[in-house]
């Protein structure tokens, strides 16, 4: 992590020495001395970044460059807000130069200042920088890894393998089926959840020993050699065939052994197990010694990346075994088992117990880990019990072997993985964090930057990808065409996190129930949880904020005050302030002088307007104004020039089927102005609407557009714009009205990469473009009335996997052709009222997995064909005829059969203002009082069936 600092000052540092601004005479080469320092002390901290724990000298060191870096970043962020009231324009003559000179001098004289005094510190930790070599690093790492691996089988092997069953049983059909070919089959998970274990257990098992007489086991860590671990490999075949081992392997080279493992095993069927395999490169190296004898041969690998395990390609079959948490009764029978020995746990207990039990997350070693915490406290005493739900973090940090474990994925990451990863430790216990909100906080924090030609969203997403590979993120929500919606921390590893963050005082986390919290000398990041009090109450730390966050307030803030709570001056250099979900009324004028803020949401608050003011925010890259009460903004917001994201919108989610269901907002200005955007939702465009047409054509970086309230006539104008937008990955375009009809015919180029696409309103025919947007993932139809079947159209798209349509269609027979829509997962049918008849050809919607129908009242048969879509999970019928629901009532409806394989479907009625929910094995009980349900569950939920959000 104090390699990213230094890295990202490094990056700002040259920022300031190519401005043409004239510092102080020296003070130029006092910058480029600290840069070059920095720059060469940055090896030291790549090492350092996995070794300063075990070293006291390192980490004080580490701790002095670090503290460096954020002065430097201080002095340089002062020196840019000295400057803001005095920016010069391009064209500017001698007189107004010499003004600009004049009114800056202080802030060139403050920076001149700070940087002489940074200087003499970079001087002193240069000369006394610790002598640190990678093969140490390297070998403490080697062991560790094997440490982790040898302690991870053992912990499970203690807690007599609770939960191991089902999987074994799982992996070992596994093992045995694909016939005669060789196939790689992957285990994989976080560190902790047992995948040595599962795989000792199966390698054991008596069956599988006597099906693959010839099997060895190879441990491997993240410095194993390839040479050392074929020397192995070598050995223990020979032992196992009872042949003596060669005397020359010692002066073998790789090549060689490869070749004579190869012959070892070219004529038997084996099993070969390459534990905790860290990179694909290994796995390159050995597979040629690994013949494909077509005799049913298995390798096995565990690893904690779904990069590595995913991987395999080529003429081997591979399959992936995701190893997951416990659920929920095996965590209890685990729990009860390490720390009551047995036994039941005590009534008066038990609560306490299933909140510690909750942090471990399923996670058998954190179990393990706690369990043996426990196993020795006194039973009587609750209140202990309850010190040890409160001080989890601390228990899991005493645990040598569990924070071994953990830490070591930690400490494995890449420099510039490590402060995104430490971010995280600023969102709540159990907070699903969204996706683009994560990648957007990033960038403000400026972790990310543009790379080989990728924006800075792109790279910040591929962070999030190799987080997710490594295991380190859990996926809480997808959308439906398989995109990451939400994800979290697992709950042990969080708490190592959250250790590493208060070492480095990277955050600062102020939660209203921890009364003693350990408030650093100087607060960089902080994150406000439940209550400000926490905050207010302390007077003693200096607040040099870089962003603040908060989280579930339950104060009133009709009088909020950042300067109040921060002080005066420890706002000042602020750049991301989110205040999500926070009760605001009103846009907190104090803002718009916070010059350098990058990021500012203000989601679901109720925030009503935006002030003229905000063109002072000239750094602003992300404006999220997501379910406000704003519809209109100022004509001074395009005067923001680096605005990268503008979202301003709202849905009223209990009208779902309602034409004007989502806002936008209005701008009465020239939008084209504002180049750098990216997402901007949604823009209503029923006023001066033909320039604003014109205006959108110069917006070529947009990714994502939502257009509302668009009027026929200016519909030939959009498309032309829309040919411009190269970029552009999500496109959203609804009507003024829900007769209002869609020009959107007249584009002949449409964006190369769009995805996703979303049309309310009439169309007179189908959009031709439409079928040749090959990378087209969802599309969203609404209001639509054509009289042509669209299936025609869309059935074609290669890689579509949502399909939804409202009020589509007002035929009477949709027709899926074989072979049509082959990756599509999700299907809704809504309002289709003329609908009577729905054929589906074998081999149409191969990997369909769910499908919605409701109010199609005329639709009264099942679905031809249905019975063909062979891995559909899940059939939703809403407000639909009783002839249809009748025909499938098990065991005596005509054509239950269709449907008898779908492991779950659903009948609905909208009744009393909520939704009644049965499962068909209840169809036919209906109650007339939803209290009298025995079998079947009412629901009442503003989430409906089918949500038509962007």
């Amino acid at each position: 992590m104090p390699h990213s600092s230094v890295s990202f000052l490094v990056d700002k540092i040259t920022l300031l020495l190519q401005e043409e601004v004239n510092l102080q005479r020296g003070v130029r080469d006092d910058v480029q001395y600290i840069k070059g320092e920095l720059e060469r002390h940055q090896a030291i901290l790549m090492v350092a970044d996995s070794s300063e724990d075990k070293d006291p000298e390192l980490k004080v060191w580490v701790k002095n460059v670090r503290d460096i870096a954020h002065e430097m970043e201080d002095a340089i962020d002062e020196y840019d807000l000295g400057l803001v009231d005095h920016e010069q324009g391009n064209d500017i003559c001698y007189f107004e130069e010499i003004c600009f000179h004049l009114k800056t001098l202080k802030a060139r004289h403050n920076i001149a200042s700070d940087i002489k005094r940074i200087k003499s510190k970079v001087q002193v930790i240069s000369e006394r920088h610790p002598n640190i070599s990678k093969e140490s690093s390297s070998s403490s790492q080697r062991l560790s890894s094997r440490l982790d691996c040898q302690g991870d089988a053992l912990l499970l092997e203690e807690a007599d393998l609770v939960g191991i069953e089902q999987p074994k049983k799982e992996f070992c059909d596994l093992l045995f089926k694909d016939g005669t070919n060789r196939v790689v089959i992957s285990i994989y998970g976080m560190g902790g959840l047992g995948k040595t274990t599962l795989a000792k257990q199966v390698y054991d098992d008596p069956n599988v020993k006597k099906y693959f007489k010839i099997h060895a086991w190879v441990n491997l860590s993240q410095s194993s050699k390839i040479e050392e671990l074929l020397k192995d490999l070598v050995q223990q075949l020979h032992i196992l065939i009872g042949k003596p081992v060669p005397k020359a392997i010692g002066m073998m080279k790789s090549d060689e052994l490869k070749q004579l493992i190869k012959n070892l095993l070219l004529r038997s069927r084996y099993l070969i197990v390459l534990d905790d395999v860290w990179n694909v490169t290994l796995w390159n190296a050995v597979k040629l010694a690994l013949p494909n004898n077509n005799l049913g041969s298995r390798v096995i690998l565990t690893t904690r990346k779904i990069n590595i395990a995913s991987s395999y390609s080529g003429a081997e079959l591979s399959r992936e075994f995701h190893l997951k948490f416990l659920p929920t009764q095996d965590a209890w029978s685990l729990f009860c088992r390490k720390t009551f020995q047995g036994e039941p746990c005590p009534s008066h207990l038990e609560e306490e117990c299933r909140k510690i039990l909750k942090l471990c997350g399923g996670l058998p070693l954190a179990i393990v880990a706690i369990s043996g915490v426990l196993a020795i406290k006194e039973r009587s005493n609750i209140e202990e019990w309850n010190m040890v739900c409160k001080s989890f973090g601390s228990q899991i940090e005493s645990n040598e072997d569990t924070r071994r474990v953990v830490s070591l994925s930690f400490n494995e990451l890449p420099y510039y993985l490590k402060s995104c990863l430490l971010y995280l430790s600023i969102f709540p216990e159990f907070h699903a964090i969204e996706h683009m909100r994560l990648i957007r906080l990033w960038i403000a924090e400026g972790f990310v930057n543009g790379e080989g030609g990728r924006t800075p969203e792109e790279v910040a997403d591929s962070y999030l990808k190799e987080l997710l590979n490594k295991s380190l993120l859990q996926v809480v929500e997808k959308t439906s065409d398989g995109r990451m919606k939400t994800c979290r921390m697992h709950g042990l590893l969080r708490e190592i996190v959250n250790i590493k963050s208060r070492d480095q005082n990277f955050a600062t986390i102020a939660r209203e129930q921890e009364q003693d919290i350990e408030w650093t000398e100087q607060v960089r990041r902080l994150s406000i949880i439940n209550s400000c009090k926490t905050v207010l109450k302390q007077n003693k730390t200096i607040f040099k904020l870089r962003s603040l966050l908060m989280f579930a307030l339950s104060d009133s803030l009709s009088h909020f005050s950042i300067h109040e709570l921060c002080s005066s001056t420890g706002v000042n250099l602020l750049k991301v302030l989110d205040l999500q979900d926070a009760p605001l009324e009103a846009f907190p004028a104090e803002i718009v002088d916070l010059y350098l803020l990058k990021y500012l949401s203000l989601k679901n608050t109720k925030v009503k307007s935006i002030p003229c003011s905000i063109k002072k925010l000239q750094n602003l890259e992300t404006l999220d104004l997501k379910h406000t009460y704003v519809t209109e903004l100022p004509a001074e917001i395009v005067e923001l020039k680096r605005l990268r994201h503008l979202l301003v919108y709202r849905y009223e989610i209990e009208s779902y089927a309602r034409f004007h269901a989502k806002h936008g907002f209005k701008v009465a200005a020239p939008i084209g102005n504002m180049q750098s955007l990216q997402k901007l939702c949604y823009i209503e465009v029923d006023q001066g609407s033909g320039a604003l047409m014109a205006e959108l054509g110069k917006l070529t970086q947009l990714r994502r557009l939502g257009i509302q309230k668009l009027r026929k006539e200016d519909g030939v104008a959009l498309c032309s714009s829309i040919e411009k937008m190269i970029n552009l990955r999500s496109l959203s375009i609804s009507a003024i009205e829900e007769d209002e009809v869609l020009d959107i015919h007249d584009i002949t180029k449409p964006p190369p990469y769009l995805q996703r696409l979303y049309l309310s309103g009439c169309l007179e025919k189908f959009p031709q473009w439409i079928k040749s947007c090959k990378n087209l993932v969802r599309v969203f139809l609404k209001w639509s009335r054509l009289k042509e079947d669209p299936l025609v159209f869309l059935q074609g798209l290669p890689n579509l996997r949502h399909l939804e349509l409202l009020q589509v269609y007002v035929g009477e027979t949709l027709h899926f052709n074989a072979k049509g829509f082959p990756r599509l997962k999700v299907l809704g049918l809504d309002d289709l009222q003329g609908l009577k008849c729905m054929i589906i050809d074998e081999g149409a919607m191969q990997g369909l997995k769910k499908l919605i129908i409701q109010q199609c009242g005329s639709l009264k048969h099942v679905p031809v064909g249905i019975e063909y879509l062979t891995k559909l999970k899940t059939i939703d019928f809403f407000d639909m005829p009783d002839e249809l629901l009748t025909a499938l009532r098990p065991n005596i409806g005509r054509e239950f059969w269709r449907v008898q394989n779908v492991p779950t479907v659903y009948t609905t009625y909208w009744r009393d203002g909520g939704w009644d929910v049965y499962s068909l094995e209840t169809f036919g009980e209906r109650a007339t009082d939803s209290d009298d349900h025995s079998n079947a569950m009412r629901l009442r939920t503003l989430e409906l069936p089918i949500l038509w959000k962007v």
